[in-house]
């Protein structure tokens, strides 16, 4: 078990998390009833890259503002709504007060669904992914080796 540190798989889920509430929140999405999964599939990969740029510069400083915390193998990491307050407040230097309230509002949704999105830790370095599970052949006898 070591601190948190997002690894880049970790990070690009939480992106797509962040980018795939976006989606579900539109209103052709909620009102039209099409799966959310195929209108981010429909978007092409400009199109994700677009929504997911325009998302980098809210999420990505919150997450690696988060502090560290100890994430068990087969856990996600988990963090207090203080922490992620916390975390969201560093980065609205520029908001004005009146604006302050509602971006810290949706800011926070947005991070909460990037760390939803966040898949578990499959060993404790955070190295392997649930993909590279089967890459992974360990042998009957070490008589190979």
């Amino acid at each position: 078990m070591g601190p948190v540190r997002f690894t880049e798989n970790e990070m690009t889920r939480a992106m797509e998390g962040a980018a795939k509430s976006v989606l579900a929140g539109q209103r052709e999405v909620r009102k039209g009833g099409r799966d959310v999964e195929d209108v981010w599939h429909d978007l092409g990969r400009f199109g994700r890259y677009q929504l997911l740029a325009g998302l980098a510069d809210q999420v990505l400083p919150v997450l690696t503002a988060l502090p560290d915390v100890e994430v068990e193998p087969g856990t996600r990491p988990t963090f207090t709504e203080e922490q992620v307050r916390a975390a969201v407040e560093e980065g609205l230097d520029g908001v004005g007060r009146l604006q302050r309230g509602l971006v810290l509002k949706a800011r926070i949704a947005l991070v909460e669904a990037a760390l939803a999105a966040v898949p578990p830790r499959i060993d404790p370095d955070g190295l392997l992914t649930e993909d590279s599970i089967g890459e992974i052949e360990i042998p009957d006898d070490l008589s190979g080796l």
